[in-house]
């Protein structure tokens, strides 16, 4: 007969790597959270009717002051925040790194506990799990400890909130995390529809990070309540004591020098982050980069939303090019811009908007998703790329396309950052149905705060990479040569992936 009073050695291992995993998961969140700090229940993400706010920062839709969504994003201490200090792009390298080792600890755990037996400790096997529960917890109410149930090492309380915890709470943070994925959401419009849209997503994942962070409070209280030294040496030791184990010492040291080495990773993931930012850019892209990949590929964006989907108000990210050439052309309508199509291609193009128009035309009405968190529905007609790679038709060494924006980020965005913003999509991006070349929004001459003339729309990838204000257009080998050669001035200066899918 199984004795449930002891642990198996792999339920020691996978608690210690799942509080390891969490930790980072919640630190390196909460460094994605600083981005946009508000939460809202809808999709349009009105400024002024969140629900909740995190910062001391407020913004109107009806400012007299133009303001872009980047003056949201806060500077959160590294001590909460994993790495801290405005790196939105590490953190969330960090993030999707954990998620990817949190889910397979937890599917390890949960084969070995059902192939084991175990299951039992946790699994509710009959309904009278509920009112059982009910009497726990009115135990505790009472400043009673109620006794654990028979044959198991749990009352009926904790094993329904483990339960509830495991195969309840776990898999709703990894579902709401996907709702939030554009590309998952481009593919599968619904699904987002199931959680009442992607910001209500986003909120229903941060009250389950605030429910694990509570479960966790009162677990380890209940376990210093419950009698500390005994239940200490089962949860590093796996059993009470027993020959050769009869020292609570060893369990007391064993236990502390783990907690102590998840205080340590913590510390140092902290410290390389903020140091040698590339570096870690670098490899933590070794686990991320591959699967925001295959998701940019597989996934093709079916968006469809309607004309009363629009949202009321739409968030400007970043400010208009300041120079003179650019605000010429913007006084003259555009009249005198010129797209110049060129690099590794037959037939090199040089266009003005009509000849542009004249490609082909669409227009659809889709889902905006900010990397800092917002969204907003719009409607944008514009010019596939596919026509455009028919028109130019690409040498067979064409591998990527870069477009050149005429915001000189020095100027725009003054915050020792240089240079002018860039970004590249592989070319597979370019042939999906719903990438295009903005000229529209919602059935009026693309805005200039939105992009004008030229607006890049790819609807798999977050914001950062529809690059705005466009101005030239090249198709490339490798963009290893293009500024410092991560794909993109946003991964040049911010560390973000190249790939945007999630």
């Amino acid at each position: 007969m199984t004795d449930y009073s002891v642990f198996p050695i792999w339920i020691v291992i996978t608690h210690f790597l799942n509080m390891l995993f969490i930790l980072f998961l919640a630190r390196s969140g909460l460094e994605v959270l600083s981005a946009c700090p508000k939460f809202y229940w809808n999709d349009h993400c009105m400024p002024g009717r969140e629900w909740l706010r995190l910062t001391k920062k407020t913004f109107s839709a009806e400012s007299a002051r133009p303001w872009s969504s980047l003056e949201e994003e806060d500077s959160w201490s590294p001590v909460v925040a994993l790495p801290g200090r405005k790196n939105l792009g590490i953190g969330r390298h960090w993030h999707f790194m954990s998620i990817q080792f949190w889910i397979l600890t937890g599917a390890v755990y949960i084969a070995l506990l059902f192939s084991s037996g175990y299951y039992r400790t946790i699994v509710p096997t009959s309904w009278a799990i509920f009112p059982n529960a009910l009497r726990a917890a009115g135990d505790y109410l009472q400043f009673h400890l109620p006794p654990a149930q028979p044959g198991l090492p749990f009352n009926a309380a904790q094993q329904l909130s483990y339960f509830a915890v495991v195969f309840l709470l776990a898999p709703l943070q990894i579902l709401t995390g996907a709702a939030m994925s554009p590309a998952v959401i481009g593919r599968f419009p619904g699904y987002a529809r199931l959680f009442g849209g992607r910001q209500r997503a986003r909120s229903l994942h941060f009250i389950g990070l605030c429910l694990f962070v509570a479960f966790i409070a009162v677990h380890t209280l209940m376990v210093i309540l419950s009698g500390l030294p005994e239940l200490w040496t089962v949860m590093v030791l796996g059993h009470r004591e027993r020959p050769p184990y009869t020292d609570q010492g060893l369990a007391l040291a064993i236990g502390l020098a783990g907690l102590f080495g998840i205080v340590v990773l913590n510390v140092v993931a902290t410290l390389v982050s903020l140091r040698y930012r590339r570096s870690v850019q670098r490899f933590l892209g070794i686990v991320v980069d591959p699967f925001e990949r295959l998701l940019s590929r597989v996934f093709t964006s079916r968006q469809g939303y309607s004309w009363a989907d629009v949202s009321p108000y739409f968030r400007v990210n970043g400010y208009p090019p300041p120079d003179e050439h650019y605000r010429t052309l913007a006084a003259n309508g555009f009249a005198e811009y010129r797209l110049e199509i060129a690099g590794l291609v037959e037939h090199p193009l040089l266009l003005g908007l009509e000849e542009l128009r004249a490609l082909g035309w669409t227009s659809q009405i889709v889902l905006h998703n900010c990397i800092q968190g917002w969204s907003a529905v719009a409607q944008w007609g514009g010019v596939p790329m596919a026509k455009v790679l028919e028109a130019v038709k690409p040498k067979p060494n064409a591998r990527h396309i870069a477009f050149y924006a005429f915001d000189d980020k020095s100027v725009t965005e003054n915050e020792g950052r240089s240079g002018h913003f860039y970004g590249t999509i592989p070319l597979h991006l370019a042939l999906k149905p719903q990438t295009i070349l903005a000229l529209e929004m919602n059935r009026k001459p693309l805005p200039v705060e939105h992009g004008a003339p030229v607006r890049l729309r790819i609807e798999t990838q977050l914001g950062f990479k529809m690059v705005k204000w466009v101005r030239a257009i090249e198709f490339v080998e490798d963009y290893a040569a293009i500024g410092q050669g991560q794909g993109g001035w946003r991964e040049d200066q911010q560390y973000y992936a190249n790939a945007a899918g999630i």
